[in-house]
């Protein structure tokens, strides 16, 4: 790993570590401790997911116009203001401004961290880059978190401003960390005429596979990542009886999966088909729900039910860890020369779409409609799968098998092979 990398590593961890200072705890913050209510911290959740969904399609486009690090550094600027306002913010207005701007650089943060990653590796190191950056995100989330919470007094509005101030702090660190970064030469559109920004899109949307890849990566982030906080921890608590401390278990069995199961996860992946381990994580996390279907609809003891919701949230992060160093690599691998940028905010803004949609869905029917919930997801997981196989048959053999590349570079003597996308 060299410097450049090392240094972006860095910064992953830090924003998360950040992060998992405040985000935990937001809602209490806004509701209870400022004394805004449910209602203004429910907007203050929506306006994080909507100032992504605005800011992420001009993201795209200035990253591949001024590369990835000056975007980046513009997005933790604005982060770290957004963060220090927040923690001092005690009327509905300033909560919900302090909320967009930090919301909004925290959605630039991702393509941009993206695009330096695929800028400083290649084809045969990308997988693993990614798997870093991925152990490094739910390690510092999970520690930041675990700090937090040991820091937080529900009474003292003082202890929550120290949070965001820490928060603000790892931004601003993450900033100094960054201006040292030398990224390798990669292509830049500087001369591009305004009205290529439409054009980029359009080419985009012209290839079919990564527009497969996005709709399959929505139906991932909607029925995962976008249940963990709503609709499944509602059904685990109203159709099984899970007591919050056991939801709290359940979310570090999630993390403690990832972190320790991620790099011999990355062995087994590395050397197979990136659309079959797609299409392996669909089957996984049908399972998941099988089981969650247990524990909440079965007739077993309140113990066996506790246990069951637990495994659900391992079986997810089992099928997290094999899916971090296969989709974000793709997505790199199917943008054109020095499009990396606008390909790894779309995908982002795919993701965005999905996290709104997704607890807005699940949280009713998680919490009321038990059956329907469980059968509903279970099949969105059977769908992965289909879509996953339906997208390999758009992929070329070193998109969906990259070490061919390394291996055909070598049977022809060094001679470098492209694939068209």
């Amino acid at each position: 790993m060299d410097a450049a990398m090392r240094r972006i590593h860095v910064g992953n961890a830090l924003s998360a570590f950040g992060l998992g200072f405040t985000v935990p705890y937001l809602y209490v913050y806004v509701a209870q401790v400022r004394g805004l209510g449910a209602m203004t911290a429910g907007l203050v959740l929506a306006v994080f997911a909507v100032a992504a969904l605005v800011v992420l399609p001009f993201a795209g486009r200035a990253i591949v116009r001024r590369g990835p690090l000056p975007v980046l550094l513009a997005a933790l600027v604005a982060a770290a203001l957004g963060a220090l306002s927040l923690g001092v913010a005690s009327s509905a207005a300033a909560v919900l401004v302090s909320a967009a701007l930090l919301g909004a650089g925290q959605a630039v943060m991702q393509p941009a961290l993206a695009t330096m990653i695929v800028d400083c590796s290649s084809a045969e190191t990308r997988s693993r880059a990614f798997a870093m950056q991925f152990f490094l995100q739910n390690l510092g989330l999970g520690v930041g978190g675990l700090i937090g919470g040991h820091l937080v007094d529900t009474s003292s509005a003082a202890s929550f401003t120290l949070l965001f101030a820490i928060e603000a702090v790892m931004f601003l660190l993450l900033v100094v960390v960054m201006v040292t970064v030398r990224l390798p030469h990669a292509p830049r559109i500087e001369a591009a005429p305004v009205a290529s920004g439409r054009g980029s899109w359009k080419q985009m949307l012209g290839n079919r596979a990564m527009v497969q890849l996005c709709v399959l990566g929505f139906v991932l982030f909607f029925a995962c990542y976008g249940q963990f906080e709503s609709g499944l921890s509602a059904y685990g608590v109203e159709a099984a009886g899970i007591s919050t401390s056991a939801l709290g278990t359940a979310l570090a069995a999630n993390t403690l999966v990832i972190v320790v199961a991620q790099f011999a996860v990355l062995r087994f992946v590395e050397r197979r088909r990136r659309s079959r381990v797609i299409a392996a994580v669909g089957l996984i996390w049908a399972v998941a729900w099988a089981v969650a279907g247990y524990a909440g609809l079965g007739h077993g003891s309140q113990e066996m039910a506790t246990a069951a919701f637990v495994s659900t949230y391992a079986l997810f992060g089992l099928g997290e860890a094999m899916l971090s160093p296969t989709v974000a690599p793709l997505v790199a691998d199917l943008a054109p020369e020095g499009m990396a940028g606008q390909y790894n905010s779309a995908f982002a803004l795919v993701k965005q779409l999905a996290l709104a949609v997704g607890p807005a869905v699940g949280g009713p029917l998680g919490a009321s409609l038990h059956a329907p919930y469980i059968v509903a997801f279970l099949l969105f997981s059977l769908g992965i799968t289909v879509l996953a196989v339906r997208l390999g048959r758009q992929l070329t053999d070193v998109q969906d098998q990259p070490w061919l590349a390394k291996s055909r570079v070598v049977a022809r003597g060094g001679a470098s092979v492209s694939a068209d996308v």
